[in-house]
Order: C-alpha cells, then sequence, then structure tokens
C-alpha cells in the first residue's frame, strides 16, 4: 500500500506571519500609545479582532509576548557586549540599544503601565544585571564615576539609554552619536571624553 505524506500546510506558515504581525502591530501601536486596544492593534496589524484572538486570547496575554519578544533582544545585545574597557562597552550598548529604537519605545511606554511593570522588569533581569556588572567594574577600574552607588549609577544609565533612545530626533545624522555620549556623561565622562572615545572607536557609531 502506497503511503502519501501530506506537504507542511501553508497555513501554519500563515500562522506564524500572522502572530508575527500582531507583535510588529503592538509593538507600534504600544510605542504611540501605551493603551492602545485590542481593537486599534488589530486595525494596525490589518486583521479583524477575531482573528487576533485567534492568537492571543487576551491583550495581557499579547502584551506579556511583546515583552518577552523585546526583552529577548534586549538581553542578547546584553550578553554580546563584553568590551573590557566598561566605558566601550556602555557605549556599544548604548549604540546597539539605538538600533532597537521601536523596542526600546515600547519597552518605555509599558513601564508607564503598572499592571506590567513586574513582568518587564522580570523580563529584563539579564539586562540589568550586566549593565551593574558593566558598571561594578568600570568604577573598581576608576573610569566611571564613583560618587553614587553602582546599583544606582546602573539605573541611572538604563533610564537615561531610554530617554535618548525615545525622544532624540533619530532622523538626525549625529542623533546615535548623541545618544551614546548622553549616556557616557551620565556614566561619568566629561563631553570631550565621550567625543574623543567615538574618535578612537569610529565603529560605534554605526550598526
Amino acid at each position: 500500500m502506497t503511503v502519501h505524506t501530506e506537504p507542511p500546510r501553508p497555513l501554519r506558515r500563515d500562522a506564524a506571519q500572522n502572530r508575527a504581525g500582531i507583535l510588529s502591530a503592538a509593538t507600534t501601536a504600544i510605542a504611540q500609545d501605551p493603551h492602545a486596544s485590542i481593537d486599534a492593534i488589530a486595525r494596525t496589524a490589518g486583521l479583524s479582532r477575531r482573528a487576533l484572538y485567534g492568537h492571543f486570547v487576551d491583550r495581557d496575554a499579547l502584551i506579556r509576548e511583546v515583552i518577552s519578544t523585546g526583552a529577548r533582544r534586549f538581553n542578547a545585545i546584553a550578553e554580546d557586549v563584553d568590551d573590557v574597557d566598561a566605558r566601550l562597552a556602555i557605549a556599544r550598548l548604548a549604540g546597539r540599544l539605538w538600533s532597537e529604537a521601536a523596542h526600546v519605545q515600547v519597552a518605555a511606554a509599558i513601564a508607564l503601565d503598572e499592571a506590567h511593570l513586574a513582568d518587564t522588569a522580570d523580563a529584563l533581569a539579564p539586562l540589568r544585571r550586566r549593565v551593574l556588572a558593566i558598571v561594578r567594574r568600570g568604577q573598581h577600574d576608576d573610569t566611571l564615576r564613583t560618587d553614587v552607588p553602582a546599583g544606582t549609577l546602573a539605573r541611572l544609565i538604563e533610564e537615561t539609554a531610554r530617554s535618548v533612545v525615545t525622544r532624540m530626533d533619530a532622523a538626525s545624522p549625529d542623533a546615535r552619536s548623541l545618544a551614546i555620549r548622553a549616556v557616557l556623561s551620565i556614566a561619568g565622562l566629561s563631553w570631550r571624553e565621550g567625543v574623543a572615545l567615538l574618535a578612537d572607536h569610529p565603529e560605534l557609531g554605526h550598526d
């Protein structure tokens, strides 16, 4: 007897594409409005409300997936930054976050929604641990400011990075450089030192 093997169902591919489209739409919608409704997200995705609910049982489930997706990107970036010089590590991390502006905007928006603060904090724990380790190394080497505790400085760096990435005009040709220098400034470098660091490492100003 001949056994026929059915080819993979195209619907599975479509379903994966639809899910990715929903997450992308949610990223866009939430970056603009932290309280974007399911209807608004569905419209952005070009799907019906019913179709969206075929992938996520409710808005909270969708938001948790958006948080998880963005956090994986951030954590992977942080894991890949391994410069011994803490100043370089911070500059590289800030530059790479600049490339993830849309997801950073979502993280900032979700941070305004107390219902998901715990989810966001848990998801970004690896990133925060890496920033804290970099800060401690820089304070030990006396290359970063030591007038504030390491934990406080790490949080200041995080907040500054998120602020400059979400608020700075991305169309400006110097935007990425300015974003990096702003983060270096809060870490303890003068503006001249920040400029010199970027001049010595021009790759930091590019993806």
